[in-house]
């Protein structure tokens, strides 16, 4: 593959530019240097700055910039959105994209008139910063997702659920499920940016497993986000009748990859090259809903 045409191709489309990684132009000595910024990554070095190497160096940059604290406007929102109807949600943080900071998405969607039927809910950690950032990365690439919870716990809602999200990968899966970003940078390296902006430190998981990996340890989730990730589960299953229950298993799922589980997944559920939500007990948290 010619990587100098592939890395203008890819800049072209996700809007980033040489400098990011300190060069003036698209040439051998970019490719260069993306190789070795992905070497210091730990991720496959080829020198093609693809979905997941921009990723990873939106979130470096993001990092090095001073955090601007962007205050959620008080609401009374503590609904939902399927098929333009409201459904409650135990959850006091909602914003919906026609509210006063929310998010609206333009692109990376397929607009759905009758009511669609809806049979899982997929779980994504974004190697985000921020729900905010999350949110213009997906744009950026001409993706989508229902849903976002912000390191504070705060649910944001994008897109109404009947309408189909490209999250999940396959045309298949994006057409059966809603899908949800978790804000979390995932490598430890950001816990610092945490602590500077006023959020505190993240748990550390570790030992977590998938694929019949072990994975180093890496950042996991506030407990606030775990207990909007609860509302927001408990809130689905009520308004789209996903049953409260998830795979007893922590590699991919037959019934899932087909497209016709119905449950609560994880992205690694789909697909052997994504490991997110490793550690992550979605079981755990369908029985806590179920206790009440």
């Amino acid at each position: 593959m010619d990587a100098e045409f592939y890395n203008e191709a890819s800049a072209a489309r996700l809007g980033w530019t040489p400098d990011w990684f300190g060069c003036s132009d698209f040439d051998e000595e970019l490719t260069k240097a993306i190789k070795a910024y992905q070497k210091r990554a730990g991720v496959k070095a080829d020198g093609l700055c693809g979905p997941g190497t921009y990723r990873l160096i939106w979130t470096d940059r993001e990092a090095s910039l001073e955090y601007l604290q962007e205050n959620v406007p008080e609401h009374k929102n503590t609904s939902i959105v399927y098929n333009n109807d409201f459904f409650d949600i135990d959850w006091p943080k909602v914003v919906l994209p026609f509210m006063q900071g929310g998010m609206r998405l333009t692109k990376g969607f397929k607009k759905v008139v009758e009511k669609r039927e809806i049979k899982n809910f997929v779980c994504h950690w974004d190697v985000c910063l921020n729900s905010k950032s999350t949110f213009r990365v997906l744009q950026n690439r001409g993706l989508s997702v229902h849903f976002l919870i912000d390191n504070d716990g705060t649910i944001y809602q994008p897109l109404d659920m009947n309408h189909i999200g490209y999250h999940a990968g396959s045309s298949k899966w994006n057409a059966a499920s809603v899908g949800v970003e978790i804000a979390n940078a995932y490598y430890p390296k950001h816990q610092a940016w945490y602590v500077k902006n006023g959020f505190g430190e993240r748990p550390i998981w570790d030992k977590a497993k998938v694929h019949g990996s072990t994975l180093k340890p890496f950042l996991g989730f506030y407990p606030v986000q775990l207990e909007a990730l609860k509302a927001l589960m408990s809130a689905v299953h009520k308004a789209a009748d996903i049953p409260l229950k998830t795979p007893d298993s922590t590699t991919t799922y037959n019934t899932a990859v087909r497209g016709t589980y119905r449950g609560f997944i994880s992205h690694y559920h789909l697909k052997k090259t994504k490991i997110d939500c490793a550690g992550l007990d979605i079981a755990q948290l369908i029985e806590e809903i179920k206790n009440g």
